[in-house]
């Protein structure tokens, strides 16, 4: 079993949780504690902290997590857009799909879940300690906060990728074409829109003019190499772990708790509800992140 995790961890495929192995077995009748006090006695010792971060740390600050009953977009569940056969087949609407995407999360601001991470960070690296975010979030959020030290594992929504070049850009337009302008709409009675392939957003490297797709991870595709080996040396090398507002339905993401769980290390979850990888957890505090994160990680008392 220890063997199928570190493969699947060390091909990196985005999926779904029915394709992938379960987590850790864990100790029969243990259950994670819901003791704030305690949880911030260990946060007080902890010297290397990895916090995991999914779609709900953001959802305070008005973006949909896609799933439950923002699941679809138009007659289409969301994770069926986000493949890369759909964007070799329909390149016009999913490029409608993510300019919808890139336009909610044009105006949105950190929520407290985010602000609370960033100054967490900025206080302990005075300290000497490190906080590292793993995300799975592909808004811009934990930057705009202040974070510094984040490792995006699904890729960033500001940018795109060429399919011709690879040549990878930061592009914040609205919108990042003209002919995207006014499309994008959920409702499922709106038609699609039809662009030509040659007025959806192109390189402008010179010589090259290729077609541009969100420099995002697709469901079935590998995750970043290079963003993997960061994030398994920070799972390796922390001392504490919290896993924030995330389903843990996701692979490869949803094994790095249970990853780190399985070297007798402190994991926390903060969710709205549990998951199914709580169980092998420490701690679990059930709320809106926005609310119990400030606490969990707020200064300690002399």
């Amino acid at each position: 079993m220890l063997l199928q995790r570190r493969a699947i961890f060390a091909l990196g495929l985005r999926m779904c949780s029915s394709q992938a192995t379960t987590g850790p077995q864990t100790i029969e009748g243990a259950r994670p504690s819901s003791d704030m006090t305690e949880f911030r006695q260990v946060f007080s010792k902890a010297k290397h902290i990895a916090i995991v971060t999914g779609a709900g740390v953001a959802a305070a600050s008005g973006l949909p997590t896609f799933r439950g009953q923002h699941e679809s977009w138009r007659k289409w569940k969301s994770q069926d857009l986000a493949t890369p056969e759909a964007f070799s087949r329909y390149p016009s609407r999913v490029w409608e799909f993510y300019h919808y995407r890139r336009e909610l999360v044009m105006d949105k601001k950190p929520t407290a879940a985010h602000y609370a991470i960033a100054e967490c960070e900025a206080r302990l690296r005075a300290q000497g300690r490190d906080v590292v975010v793993i995300t799975q979030c592909i808004d811009d959020l934990h930057l705009k906060a202040g974070s510094k030290h984040v490792l995006k594992i699904h890729g960033n929504l500001m940018e795109t990728r060429c399919v011709s070049c690879g040549h990878v850009h930061s592009n914040k337009h609205s919108p990042i074409c003209a002919a995207l302008k006014g499309t994008g709409s959920p409702d499922p009675n709106v038609a699609d829109a039809q662009i030509p392939v040659d007025k959806l957003p192109r390189c402008e490297k010179k010589d090259c003019h290729g077609l541009l797709r969100p420099n995002v991870v697709f469901f079935g595709e590998t995750l970043d190499s290079h963003v993997l080996t960061k994030v398994e040396k920070e799972l390796e090398e922390c001392d504490l772990c919290l896993v924030v507002g995330t389903s843990s339905i996701v692979y490869p993401a949803a094994m790095f708790g249970p990853r780190v769980a399985s070297r007798g290390v402190p994991v926390a979850e903060f969710n709205l509800s549990t998951s199914p990888k709580t169980e092998y957890f420490t701690y679990h505090f059930t709320g809106p992140c926005e609310t119990t994160l400030p606490t969990a990680l707020a200064p300690l008392e002399s």
